[in-house]
């Protein structure tokens, strides 16, 4: 007569193999750590949805129906306003992704690239264009090609403060030419100061995969 083996035992029913409830437990423990690892990732896309949910249910239960249709229909705007800028700066960070070589990257703003390579990276977020949508997935591309957190730091700092689109745009024809001279001349060596900082501070960071 044939016993089960320790991994696997015979149903009485149709006589298939199932499987021991230690390989059960070993599989349920893989996908729980999968989801886990999932959410872990994207916890700030679970948080926002979340958020948007309640703020939903919130409208439509504070000001009926139409309030919340209203709101679908502005934040459906506000989607078609984002789409292009979203889908440049994909196309520029995959882009940049393929023209890139990691060890010439890793030698103007890795970790050992200095003060040179800070000053390299914000003169790179100081020229780049567009908002956040393109600016964020650039900083993505960055980080997987070779640079160190000092740079990224000093990358958007500068592109936050010192943009120049945003020179261009708002603050010389609202300020005046003299005033937006004066804040960039003060605010330029800043995100230099940021970027020297991170590469300090000791707190354990890993870029994306």
């Amino acid at each position: 007569m044939q016993h089960p083996s320790r991994l696997q035992r015979v149903s009485l029913g149709g006589g298939k193999a199932s499987p021991h409830p230690l390989l059960r437990r070993e599989r349920m423990g893989c996908r729980l750590r999968a989801v886990l690892n999932a959410l872990r990732r994207h916890a700030s896309l679970v948080v926002i949805f979340l958020i948007a949910v309640t703020a939903g249910f919130a409208t439509l239960q504070l000001r009926g129906a139409e309030a919340f249709m209203a709101a679908l229909w502005h934040a459906w705007d506000l989607f078609l306003f984002i789409v292009p800028s979203l889908v440049a700066g994909l196309l520029l960070a995959a882009a940049l992704r393929q023209l890139l070589s990691p060890d010439a990257l890793a030698r103007l703003m890795g970790a050992e690239s200095g003060l040179f390579g800070l000053f390299i990276a914000t003169l790179v977020g100081t020229l780049s264009p567009g908002g956040p949508m393109a600016a964020f997935p650039l900083v993505l591309v960055l980080a997987g090609a070779g640079a160190d957190r000092g740079a990224l730091v000093a990358f958007i700092l500068a592109w936050s403060l010192n943009g120049f689109q945003k020179l261009l745009v708002y603050e010389a024809p609202l300020l005046g030419l003299d005033f937006a001279l004066l804040r960039t001349l003060i605010t330029f060596p800043m995100p230099m100061i940021a970027g020297w900082l991170a590469r300090r501070i000791p707190i354990a960071w890993e870029p994306p995969k």
